[in-house]
Parts: C-alpha cells; sequence; structure tokens
C-alpha cells in the first residue's frame, strides 16, 4: 500500500516558515490561510500552525548522540542528501547534529544531520544509498 504521510504542527510564523521550509529546503508550498500553511515535504503533507510548538527535549540516544525528541523526519537518495545539506550549510543553518555518516558498514548505514526550523521544531534528515535497506537489521 502506498501512501503519503500527514504531520500537522505549531510554528509562531508563517511568514518565517515559508522561507524556511520554502526557500530553504525546497519545499511546494500548498494550500493556506492567515493561520495555516502546507507544504509538500519531500512527497508527504505537512501543515504547520500558527500556536505554540511542542516540547522537545535532547532524550533520544542514538549512536552516541543525544538528538531532539519527538523530531519530524525525512529519508531521502544519498545524492539529495547531499545537495541539502550542502544547501543548508552554504545558507549559513545552525545544526543540532552536523551532517555525518553513521552506522557505516553496518545494515542500517546512513548519512544524517539534525536542525530546527525558526520555531525550534527539530528535523532530522537521512540519507541512504539503497532504499531496500532503510528498514535493515
Amino acid at each position: 500500500m502506498q501512501s503519503v504521510f500527514h504531520l500537522a504542527y505549531h510554528v509562531t510564523d508563517l511568514d518565517a516558515a515559508r522561507h524556511f521550509y520554502g526557500d530553504l529546503l525546497g519545499c511546494r508550498e500548498g494550500r493556506s490561510t492567515e493561520t495555516w500553511v502546507d507544504f509538500d515535504f519531500f512527497g508527504h503533507q505537512i501543515s504547520l500552525h500558527l500556536g505554540t510548538p511542542f516540547a522537545t527535549t535532547d532524550t533520544g540516544k542514538v549512536a552516541g548522540n543525544l538528538v531532539p525528541m519527538p523530531h519530524l523526519g525525512v529519508v531521502l537518495p544519498m545524492a539529495d542528501w547531499k545537495a541539502l545539506a550542502s544547501r543548508l550549510k552554504a545558507a549559513g543553518q545552525a545544526f543540532v547534529l552536523d551532517p555525518h555518516l553513521r552506522f557505516e558498514g553496518e545494515p542500517g548505514e546512513q548519512a544524517t544531520m539534525f536542525f530546527r526550523d525558526p520555531a525550534g521544531n527539530p528535523i532530522e534528515v537521512k540519507g541512504v544509498s539503497d532504499f531496500d535497506r532503510v528498514f535493515a537489521r
């Protein structure tokens, strides 16, 4: 079964969100009103509503690093991940966890990076060379 994931969460400024998600991440804007805006987040729908963002803590321990929980994420082909990492670095984006490779040589080998949107919502972007190995153990 093929499907599109939908997630709705709060941001504090729709203009800042439009710049971040649209201009910086390259997500196509969808429908909107004065209080929310939809984006095509790499093939999935996110709805950003004005409000107080959810609380996060750096409590997720992965590969020896503490990562923000909860967080939104996406898995990209490695070439797309590298292009996005380069674009974010060139734009001066602050990272919670700098772009790097983890689980090297293991079945779950992946590139990853963590950063926050302007409202503080944490985002993880993973890169893989083989989508057939995303769920490998």
